[in-house]
């Protein structure tokens, strides 16, 4: 089935993102006054249909140095599989007619397939790791735990594309997993060492089913990713299986 991704500029497309985020989500996040507003000051507003369903929404605004800062960007979970790079490569286009060089955003660093999009396939930094950047939150997804976010800027002036992946070979295991758990190991962090910090293998799943399980694995990936940012080193790569690779690399 075709996929058609387009701005959504009419008062009834902006009632419909609003339904879908709250769908996405369970709970309402942005009320379509809200999203008028957006796309009325020259934000991005932009949504993926199949067969005229709008099944991805992305919300954006400026910042006050001129890049565009993308808010919200969600795809229902039956449509997932590329769509939501697909968003982001829309957004990127959409950016550079306006003379825009970056975007940034945040997103739970718990999420590995998010973590891989951003990093692996955009090719986007680590600006900061932002501890219960959120505080409470009462949606579905984010209900009950801490709201740490990775918050990182894509750099527009490269095109978007898929890099040969950097591999755990030789890289020191901050933190591992065994199952569901996360395991930590003793050795601290060193310059010039290639560090690796293991995500839970489906953070969803612990969150409905073990969220204790998911709670020792938030403190777990925060003291990993903030011990290893104060000795120099930033996330270079992502794994598919859900590892953050880490080096001390400019």
């Amino acid at each position: 089935m075709t996929t058609v991704i387009a701005e959504l500029t009419a008062l009834d497309e902006h009632h419909e993102a609003a339904d879908l985020i709250t769908k996405i989500w369970h709970r309402e996040l942005l009320e379509p006054g809200l999203i008028r507003t957006i796309a009325h000051v020259g934000g991005y507003v932009a949504g993926a249909r199949r067969g005229g369903e709008l099944v991805g929404v992305s919300v954006g605004f400026f910042a006050g140095d001129g890049h565009l800062h993308s808010h919200i960007t969600g795809v229902l979970p039956g449509a997932r599989g590329g769509l939501g790079q697909a968003l982001k490569e829309h957004q990127r286009a959409w950016a550079l007619a306006r003379g825009v060089s970056a975007v940034s955003w945040t997103f739970d660093p718990l999420v590995s397939r998010n973590a891989y999009l951003n990093f692996h396939k955009l090719g986007a930094r680590a600006a900061a790791y932002l501890p219960d950047f959120y505080g409470t939150m009462r949606d579905a997804i984010n209900a009950g735990e801490d709201t740490d976010r990775l918050y990182v800027v894509w750099d527009l002036g490269a095109p978007a594309r898929e890099r040969p992946e950097r591999g755990l070979d030789g890289a020191v295991v901050l933190l591992g997993r065994d199952g569901d758990e996360p395991v930590r190991t003793s050795p601290a962090p060193r310059a010039g060492a290639r560090l690796a910090v293991a995500m839970p293998p489906d953070v969803e799943r612990l969150r409905e089913l073990a969220p204790a399980t998911a709670g020792r694995w938030r403190r777990a990936v925060r003291e990993a990713l903030i011990r290893s940012g104060e000795t120099g080193h930033t996330i270079v790569d992502v794994t598919r299986d859900g590892w953050y690779v880490l080096g001390d690399e400019t």
